[in-house]
């Protein structure tokens, strides 16, 4: 398949060119003998690697914790058409049978396949997290952070586990953090009342990560800096839901500038509303209300968001002066990089799988090519 009159995104610019695809990867870019009979014109339109999403619990009506794989394959299904090629399924502070459950059908969906978005593992968020943080999550859940607890959810689908959320405060959460990291597992600082010196001890631990920035952590002030001058004030990497409603742009344009572009994943924390119309739908078991493009629980607190990537991008684009390249880096190298698949994903490069996203000005997706097959044309 030959993709030609295309602006490559690449990681530090955009060029003109012409793409080739050949079993399932990217073969040449530019090529001068070209042995195809299938050629898509871009016509002018941006072709960018595809988007990586680390932190998203469903969409379509279809929620990680069904515990399915058909659940896993529908939300798959739905994303890519936002130009989301890879993603981490997101667990939430259930049973631990109920994770253990979700595990099985990500670990499944991660070796057989979809008929969307690749699984890539899981992203735990949760039960090892602070009663006094809770958002979403159902405190009733919460357990004890210990490796028994951590092997009871995730039994024989542990090694599909890309990252964990847990509290650092929290009693057993520091030690756990250093056997997981030792094993490979990312662990991520989230749903947390930690001071800025237990967040330090937490990252000294073995923590790399904060989870959705902002939100559901201790805030920065000029004498308690909290978890977010935690994270400015180390090398750790951390995530935006950039959809102005969980944070504010003016909040959004400091984060960036504070940590730059390569230590910022863009990520939708998307719940099951997602491409759906507002209504009433649930996350974890518990009511949720979409209006107006923001989903809250019935007291009121976010409940995930109704995100999707190409709508993250756009309203960074609209709201800074960042060039587009840099901000595609945050939605797709930079997430390739968490998951540890940056050596084959996450970039339009030679020999790299050729998942790519075809989209115009306005970021609406045209094209979605996951494995050198389109899955999504509009």
């Amino acid at each position: 398949m030959l993709l030609k009159n295309c602006n490559i995104v690449f990681l530090d610019k955009i060029e003109k060119g012409s793409i080739l695809i050949e079993n399932d990867i990217i073969k040449e870019i530019n090529p001068k003998i070209i042995n195809t009979n299938e050629e898509i014109d871009c016509k002018g339109l941006y072709v960018a690697p595809g988007f990586i999403d680390v932190h998203i619990h469903g969409a379509s009506g279809y929620d990680t914790m069904d515990g399915t794989f058909e659940a896993i394959n529908e939300i798959s299904k739905t994303i890519c058409k936002f130009g989301t090629t890879s993603f981490t399924p997101t667990t939430m502070t259930m049973s631990a049978s109920d994770i253990l459950k979700s595990m099985s059908a990500i670990k499944k969906a991660k070796i057989e396949g979809t008929d969307g978005a690749q699984v890539l593992g899981a992203h735990l968020e949760g039960p090892f997290i602070s009663p006094s943080a809770i958002g979403a999550q159902n405190s009733n859940y919460l357990i004890k952070p210990s490796y028994e607890n951590f092997e009871a959810m995730t039994g024989d689908a542990m090694d599909a586990v890309v990252s964990i959320t847990m509290a650092p405060e929290v009693d057993g959460a520091k030690e756990l953090a250093s056997i997981l990291t030792e094993k490979g597992i990312r662990c991520s600082i989230g749903h947390t009342k930690a001071t800025y010196e237990e967040a330090i001890e937490g990252i000294k631990s073995g923590f790399c990560h904060s989870t959705h920035l902002f939100n559901a952590m201790t805030g920065f002030t000029h004498r308690e800096p909290g978890v977010v001058g935690a994270t400015f004030d180390t090398d750790i990497t951390t995530e935006t839901i950039s959809d102005g409603i969980h944070i504010s742009y003016p909040s959004l344009r400091i984060a960036y500038k504070q940590k730059g572009t390569d230590k910022t994943l863009l990520v939708t924390d998307a719940m099951c509303a997602c491409g759906m119309p507002d209504g009433k739908y649930a996350l974890g078991g518990q009511p949720v209300i979409v209006k107006n493009g923001a989903a809250r629980l019935e007291n009121g607190a976010l409940a995930g968001s109704v995100l999707t990537l190409n709508r993250a991008i756009k309203n960074i684009y609209e709201n800074t002066d960042y060039p587009l390249y840099e901000i595609i880096k945050m939605a797709s190298y930079n997430g390739a990089k968490y998951c540890k698949v940056d050596n084959k994903k996450g970039q339009i490069k030679e020999n790299f799988d050729a998942d790519l996203v075809v989209f115009d000005e306005n970021i609406d997706i045209k094209i979605t090519i996951i494995g050198g097959k389109v899955v999504y044309s509009n």
